[in-house]
């Protein structure tokens, strides 16, 4: 059975801390790693642990605090200096990524401040780009001919809202399908149901041309991911995080994932 491509998602928010989890990716034989350079543009702060918490000495599984994400100033980054970095420090083929905050991620700037940050980073010359569907047509149809020839196009939409029925994240997917050489898709889950869709809609495109990736994130959200052998998934996002939390938020660990497929023996 043909495996998809296994994506390392590279946690952190400082570039030293991405490589160090890129160096674990590597090893885990992770075959391409991403990086949210939105996320060099916030610090990741811990809450403290309530004395409630302390006190309790059986807590749940799936309980752990999410971190605040404070943003910090545009030029607390230097772009030139950061791509330069993740160019001589990665081995795997590199996604790049500047997600917006209307689709879940961190940047603080304009939206014509992150478009030039996405035209640096790839004229630092990655093998894949994330571009959102919810760009605008100019902007894009320039992003993607400054990428052409060199760097692959990764099309993604991220909703917050639950998955429509799977017909119609199908027809998402297709009108997508000329805007990259892949298409990603993310929804919030929201439970079973939604999980259920996702699972369909990736069955239904299975014989498809179509390179696409569907997840969710919640509860039951890594199902498209654990069986993406099965419904012929061209790459799947995976984490060198660990933890029970993981999977309460649709996420799953590079190790795990390997443990999965082996499990329901999609490994020859």
């Amino acid at each position: 059975m043909e495996l998809p491509l296994v994506c390392v998602v590279l946690s952190g928010c400082t570039v030293d801390e991405m490589l160090k989890d890129a160096a674990m990716a590597t090893a885990s034989g992770a075959d391409v790693v991403e990086v949210r350079l939105d996320r060099l543009w916030v610090n990741e702060v811990f809450p403290e642990p309530s004395e409630e918490d302390a006190e309790d000495t059986k807590p749940r599984r799936n309980q752990r605090p999410d971190p605040e994400y404070v943003p910090q100033p545009l030029d607390s980054v230097d772009l030139a200096t950061v791509l330069d970095s993740f160019k001589q420090g990665l081995e795997l083929p590199v996604i790049l990524t500047c997600r917006s905050e209307a689709q879940g991620g961190y940047f603080p700037g304009t939206e014509g401040e992150r478009l030039e940050v996405l035209r640096e980073g790839i004229k630092s010359g990655p093998s894949w780009v994330d571009l959102e569907f919810e760009i605008d047509e100019n902007a894009r149809n320039e992003l993607v001919e400054l990428a052409s020839g060199n760097t692959k196009v990764i099309c993604s939409q991220h909703s917050s809202e639950k998955p429509p029925p799977a017909s119609e994240i199908v027809t998402e997917i297709e009108e997508m399908s000329s805007l990259g050489d892949m298409v990603k898709v993310c929804y919030a889950t929201g439970g079973s149901e939604g999980s259920l869709r996702l699972f369909e809609a990736a069955w239904e495109l299975r014989e498809s041309e179509i390179n696409s990736s569907i997840m969710g994130m919640g509860s039951g959200g890594d199902w498209p991911r654990i069986h993406a052998p099965l419904l012929r998934q061209y790459m799947v996002y995976s984490t060198m995080q660990v933890g029970w939390h993981l999977a309460y938020k649709g996420k799953i660990n590079r190790s795990d994932l390997s443990t999965a497929w082996e499990l329901l023996g999609y490994l020859d």
